[in-house]
């Protein structure tokens, strides 16, 4: 079967309605934890910690960026997705994997909205925004198309942050879904 992905005409025209996500208050609509490579659940409630990113999770043991010790690099614990942007491009539900994000919400991830080093209260716990940009794996674009992966890095669109964003985890907590995420002071 032949997956169904979005064209790069589907996507202009769904960009005015991502970039009309809300600024903040968004609530976690999916919690996503990955265990190993393509593995997914998708519990009601996640534990985040610094030390351990969320527990039992891959972050530990296979993170795709590592500081130069070798350890998992911290700024990649949390991915936060743009509820809009995973409607935009997950089209083939059935038969496509999970995008695989920690969290997706309802929220404008762009840089103008969430710079660099934003704090978030996410249930109890606290991340910040990273400076590590997510450009949309090798992986986002066999799932979802050449098109998707396009448009995540087209002119004028990184700043826009169309993949979401990564996370560090700055204050160990639980967010459940249904819970808010707001940009802290």
């Amino acid at each position: 079967m032949t997956p169904i992905h979005a064209t790069l005409g589907d996507l202009a025209r769904a960009l005015p309605h991502v970039l009309a996500a809300p600024k903040d208050d968004a609530r976690a609509d999916c919690l996503c934890f990955r265990p190993g490579f393509n593995q997914r659940a998708f519990p009601d409630q996640l534990t985040l910690t610094r030390a351990e990113g969320i527990p039992g999770e891959r972050w530990m043991t296979a993170p795709w960026l590592k500081l130069p010790d070798g350890s998992p690099d911290p700024r990649i614990q949390v991915s936060i997705l743009p509820r809009r942007v995973m409607d935009a491009v997950w089209l083939d539900r059935e038969n496509t994997l999970h995008p695989g994000d920690t969290i997706i919400c309802d929220l404008d991830t762009s840089e103008a909205n969430l710079p660099v080093g934003t704090l978030l209260q996410v249930g109890t716990a606290v991340l910040r925004v990273s400076d590590v940009f997510n450009d949309g794996c090798v992986k986002w674009k066999v799932r979802y198309g050449q098109a998707a992966k396009d448009w995540i890095t087209a002119p004028g669109h990184p700043e826009l942050r169309l993949r979401g964003i990564l996370c560090s985890i700055e204050q160990d907590g639980k967010v459940a879904l249904g819970d808010p995420i707001r940009k802290l002071a």
